[in-house]
């Protein structure tokens, strides 16, 4: 028996708005403004959620010194049309160049690294 269960998943960011917007397109969820918090329900999976943190410092990539501390791991069917979907929509590329591997590192629009991972 499971102690807990994950309720949500939250970034901080600058801009709670604009990153759920990010994602939102990204995941095709349903974002839930609520000022300085703001949720993304995302279809068949858990929720989102992106606080406001003044100051942010987004991490580098890959850094000892500036963890990451975590990052999202998202399945795509054609690497090459997401990655093409979410530069559009403002991800910046970390780790592409080695088109031969399962998976590519970008970082959102406050930075934070995520993954497209071939399934």
């Amino acid at each position: 028996m499971a102690i807990a269960e994950v309720g949500s998943v939250v970034l901080d960011c600058p801009d709670p708005r604009a990153l759920a917007e990010f994602y939102a397109q990204v995941l095709d969820g349903t974002i839930v403004d609520e000022g300085e918090w703001v949720d993304l329900k995302v279809p068949g999976g858990p929720t989102l959620a992106f606080q406001a943190a003044p100051g942010h410092v987004p991490p580098r990539w890959p850094s000892a010194e500036h963890s990451q501390q975590f990052h999202l791991d998202l399945t795509v069917e054609d690497l090459d049309a997401a990655e093409k979907a979410v530069l559009e929509l403002g991800a910046r590329p970390l780790e592409t160049d080695d088109r031969e591997r399962t998976f590519r590192v970008y970082a959102d629009p406050a930075g934070h690294p995520f993954c497209l991972c071939a399934c």
